[in-house]
């Protein structure tokens, strides 16, 4: 659960925008989504490896970054 901590005097728009700022950086869209369909741990972890794969290849420079 996200709490923001808001002053009396403090506009609504600018709690608001502190809200949607954490709620950005705690991921929880991205948690969501990953929640709805079941992914096969060995699938997840094939995701990963090629992650890594491309991210090596990058600072190798063998491809550009999109």
């Amino acid at each position: 659960m996200l709490i923001i901590d808001s002053k009396d005097c403090e506009n609504i728009d600018k709690a608001l925008k502190k809200y949607k700022k954490k709620f950005e950086k705690a991921k929880i869209l991205l948690q969501l989504r990953g929640r709805q369909s079941f992914t096969k741990p060995s699938i997840r972890r094939r995701g990963e490896v090629l992650k890594a794969v491309y991210k090596q290849n990058i600072a190798i420079g063998k491809i550009e970054p999109k």
